[in-house]
Order: structure tokens, then sequence, then C-alpha cells
């Protein structure tokens, strides 16, 4: 198991009395001393400190910068104590090292015991994969197990399945396998599906198999396997994950980076591309030509080539995008790893969706945006209030649409 994507710059500690607060101190814009003040005011405040920043980006990245300078620092909490006091919290840090020492251990059978199941596994995926391609047929035993699942099905559907049974064996002959399985089974999955174009899908037809293999060092490998197709010519496609020689704080093992081969496209076939034509006016000879430029464009084959970390000359900005795309980016491959791979019939068939919304429902609602959503109901209630009294009697006037936040 591998914690989410870490930033590249420095952790911050979890925060203790000897450290200042992660969390950057609000920011009031009025020096006057604090009295008890309404609702309104409040809003007022926090409406004029809004518009102080957004004249001022500079002032707020030169707080931020100030904020995040004193975090971690030492409060001078500790080095008061007592130095006998000292002593045992040094004593404390010892018990917790050997803590470190045992999760990372943990972690390492975890893995361990993983790859002695997934070699377990394997012959079920290769099973799968020669159904899929048409080389062999499922046995009797396997057919009537996949069918307790559907226990539901009633006497009609029975008899018309069975009235249907003899025309469809006829075409059986003529399909081979089960017809664009993993494309399939790969837009069923959310989000796997937001990545591939319509153009996509006419090479991911070709996709025979996916597989993953365990590195001999923490890390794992996607392997995308391709009948022969007018595309690329490449038979395989893979991805590789690696992770940090050193733990994370809790044993966990730490996402490093990625590596993704290099697509062999056939001349006029590469899908991460596409061809803008503009037309341009010679200023002497009044003549126009069209001149075709080649630009990058979305693609799931864009997956292959995998994001850089962000460098020292990056901004922030920056930084903070090519970091949210690193992380969006292991996280597919972890949805590949560990959800469609092992289950890739339940996301043909589209019954893992059951799940994944399931999963969607046991998540907490938000507690910022439910507090906001409260704050706009106050004021809306605050405002009829006022219309009331100054328009008493009066014809009601037409409601105002509702403004909302982009």
């Amino acid at each position: 198991m591998a914690e989410p994507i870490k930033n590249r710059r420095a952790e911050v500690p979890a925060p203790t009395p000897q450290n200042t607060p992660a969390s950057n101190a609000p920011i009031s814009s009025h020096a006057q001393q604090p009295g008890v003040a309404s609702i309104k005011e409040e809003d007022l405040d926090r409406a004029a400190a809004a518009s102080i920043f957004a004249q001022n980006p500079r002032l707020v990245q030169m707080i931020q910068g100030r904020l995040g300078s004193l975090v971690g620092r030492s409060s001078g909490y500790i080095e008061s104590l007592p130095q006998h006091v000292r002593r045992r919290v040094a004593g404390l840090k010892g018990i917790q090292k050997d803590h470190s020492k045992l999760e990372a251990e943990f972690q390492e059978e975890v893995l361990q015991l993983e790859k002695k199941y997934f070699a377990k596994f394997t012959p079920l995926y290769e099973k799968r994969a020669a159904i899929v391609n048409g080389k062999e047929e499922p046995t009797d035993d396997q057919v009537k197990a996949g069918e307790e699942d559907n226990e539901d099905e009633t006497k009609a559907e029975e008899e018309k399945k069975e009235a249907t049974d003899d025309a469809a064996a006829e075409v059986t002959e003529l399909v081979k396998g089960i017809p664009e399985f993993w494309l399939s089974a790969m837009k069923n999955q959310i989000s796997l599906a937001e990545m591939i174009t319509d153009r996509d899908e006419a090479a991911l037809r070709f996709l025979t198999d996916i597989r993953m293999e365990y590195l001999d060092k923490p890390g794992f490998r996607l392997i995308f396997e391709f009948a022969e197709n007018e595309f690329f010519t490449n038979k395989t496609i893979t991805k590789t994950y690696f992770y940090q020689n050193e733990s994370g704080y809790g044993g966990d093992f730490i996402y490093d980076h990625a590596e993704g081969d290099k697509i062999n496209w056939k001349e006029g076939q590469d899908l991460t591309v596409r061809i803008e034509s503009k037309k341009q006016r010679n200023k002497n000879t009044k003549q126009t030509r069209i001149v075709k430029k080649t630009v990058p464009t979305e693609s799931f084959f864009n997956f292959f080539s995998p994001p850089k970390a962000p460098g020292d000359d990056d901004d922030d900005d920056t930084a903070s995008d090519i970091e949210e795309r690193l992380e969006l980016d292991y996280q597919l491959g972890e949805d590949i790893k560990e959800k469609l791979i092992p289950r890739a019939i339940d996301w043909f068939t589209g019954e893992a969706l059951a799940f994944e919304e399931l999963d969607d429902l046991e998540e907490p609602f938000d507690e910022e945006e439910d507090d906001e959503d409260d704050d706009l109901s106050e004021d809306r209630d605050d405002d009829e209030e006022e219309s009331d009294d100054d328009d008493d009697g009066a014809k009601p006037k037409q409601e105002a649409q509702e403004c909302k936040q982009s």
C-alpha cells in the first residue's frame, strides 16, 4: 500500500506544542481593538479583506511566504522545560523510532503478502485473457458459477433466452471472444472514461489485455497488450510506477515518479496531437497560403507520458499545477492496479459502478460547503425581511436570480 503523492517541498511536521500552527493565521483588515460584532459587520470585514487581497496579489504571496517560513519553527516551549522533562521527551522520541521501524516492517510484510496472492491470481487472469481473446471457452462449472449471480432472472426471460440460443449459436462462430472487452470496462471506470476520446476508441478496440507486475524494488508496472493495428507498431505499452526508497511517516511507501514507454506511431496516426490549419497572407504579394501546425491534444495515450516533477525554476502556480497532475497520474495508475485489473468483468458489465456509488454515498459532506449554504440562506432571509419592512402591502417585486459561485 502506498501513501498519496507527496509534494516536492519540505514535509510539514505534525503540529506540536513547540511548533507554530500549520494553518495560516486569520488576518483582519482592521487594526482596532476587537469588539462584539454583528453578523453583518463580520461580513463587511471579510469582504473588505477579500477586496484588499484581490487588488494586491503580491501582498498575499508575501504573507503566505512569511507564514510558511514559520511552520515547523520551535516556539521555545520544549526548550523552556526542565532538563529532566526534556530527557523524558527525548526518550519518547526514541520509542517512536522503534515504532516507526515496526511500521516499516509491517508494510514490507504486507507487500510480500500482496505478491504471494498476486501469484495465485495470475493464472485466473490468464484464463480470463484466453476467453476474452477467443483462445478458449469457459468450462460448464465456470458458467454455472457465473449464472448464480443472476438468480432473479424470470421464467419469461429464460424462455426468451432459450428461443434466441439457436440463432445466437450461428453468430457465435463468427464472433471471437468478447469484442471490445477492455474498452467497455475502461469506459465504465469513471476516472479512465474521462480521458478516452472518440479518436482513442478506435485504437483501444485493439487492446487485448491489461496486466500488472511487481518490481523487485517497491513499485509496479502496468502492461497494455495490443493486437496488430493501424495506429502504432508497439505490441505492448507499459507504464512503471516507482516508490521512494525511504518509507513515509506511517511506514507506507511514498510514490516517487512514473515512466512510460515511447509509442511508435505510424505516419499520420498519432492520437496525442492534432493538425491546425491557418491561412497566412503575404503583405507584399497579397497571396494566401495554408500553414499546418502540429499541436498537442487530449488523449488517453498521454497517460504513457507522465508529467515530470516541478523544478526549482517553476513558480508556485506552475509547481502546484504539476503536482496536481502528478497526483492524478498516480491515482489513475492505482485505479487500474487495484480496481480495473482485479475486477475487469464487473467493470465490463457495469456492476462495479454500484459499489463505486455506495462509496460516494459514504463520504462525509464538506462542512465548509454546508456553512456557505447556511450563510447564503441567512442572507436571503435577511433580504426578504428588509423587503417586507420597506414594501409592506406593496406588490411583491420579482426575485433576483441567485448568484452562484463558479
